[in-house]
């Protein structure tokens, strides 16, 4: 045992055994799990495209021709007149709520 211990003690004591064959299996063990890790997004990005069945199948609700779309959405903004509206002030911390609400209702 002691013959070990001292093997151990003498190997341990150049700077290169200690320092730098750690470093080098980092470096080298580090870029072979790196591409693992990037192979794994090309992977799953040359999926297939699945059917409209095949997707109600999974549990997935699919747009209909009669949904909402974003152009819906903005000629329904249009149609809203956002010119003639009033800011209201909320009340402040060290306010009551109450009596900030019942001084605007007043005001109106």
């Amino acid at each position: 045992m002691a013959a070990i211990v001292d093997w151990y003690r003498q190997v341990t004591r150049r700077r290169f055994i200690r320092f730098g064959i750690p470093f080098v299996v980092c470096i080298v063990g580090g870029s072979f799990a790196l591409k693992q890790f990037a192979s794994v997004r090309y992977d799953f990005r040359k999926g297939k495209m699945i059917t409209n069945k095949e997707a109600e199948q999974y549990g997935v609700k699919l747009k209909t021709d009669g949904a909402k779309t974003i152009e819906d959405a903005y000629e329904e903004l249009q149609e809203k007149d956002l010119d003639s509206w009033e800011n209201i002030r909320g009340p402040r911390p060290w306010e009551d709520s109450k009596t900030v609400q019942d001084l605007q209702r007043n005001k109106i």
